[in-house]
């Protein structure tokens, strides 16, 4: 699939760039080297500019394969990117995902992901012949007593559905997760 770019309002979602005209490079490498984003999202590797330039194809590559659509969250006027948002573990024949998230330690605590994310689980619940992208369900995970996370959540219209014990985070120790999820249907 090709890129999707979302009008949220306030901040405008597009696919991440690496080019001679917009550089989200330097937004991946500080969250990468910041530790709350560490602790709630160690997938983010990006810690050198090489690492950045390899997660901004690989999100390309995935959005080629229908693998995973990942958004860059932007200041409309300057492009800067402030934080990423995505749908992965999408299983196009179930007609689920789940969304993941991130935001730049500068950019927190502004309504930046509150926004983004309810607008990309829109997105994603609205019915194709509307240019959505006609799932069922959205599931999000965070770890226990991750209050912005859950507050997200919240937000976003998700519905609490358990707890996963000492569940096994990429690169983390077992840690306690948090199971929410929207349906096209609530």
């Amino acid at each position: 699939m090709e890129p999707i770019e979302i009008n949220a309002g306030t901040w405008y979602l597009r696919a991440l760039r690496a080019d001679e005209r917009v550089d989200d490079r330097p937004t991946l490498l500080t969250g990468a080297t910041d530790p709350d984003t560490m602790r709630y999202a160690p997938h983010m590797a990006a810690k050198s500019n090489a690492a950045a330039t390899e997660h901004v194809r690989r999100r390309a590559r995935q959005w080629s394969d229908d693998a995973r659509y990942s958004w860059a969250v932007c200041n409309p006027t300057t492009g800067e990117m402030l934080a990423e948002v995505g749908l992965c573990n999408i299983e196009h024949t179930e007609r689920t995902a789940e969304i993941v998230c991130w935001t730049a330690p500068t950019h927190r605590n502004k309504g930046i992901m509150a926004t983004a994310a309810a607008a990309v689980v829109r997105l994603a619940l609205a019915p194709e012949v509307m240019g959505g992208l006609g799932l069922h369900r959205v599931s999000y995970l965070h770890v226990d007593g991750n209050t912005a996370a859950a507050a997200l959540a919240q937000r976003c219209g998700m519905v609490a559905e358990g707890r996963l014990r000492e569940a096994v985070l990429i690169d983390s120790p077992r840690r306690d997760m948090m199971l929410l999820a929207r349906l096209a249907t609530d």
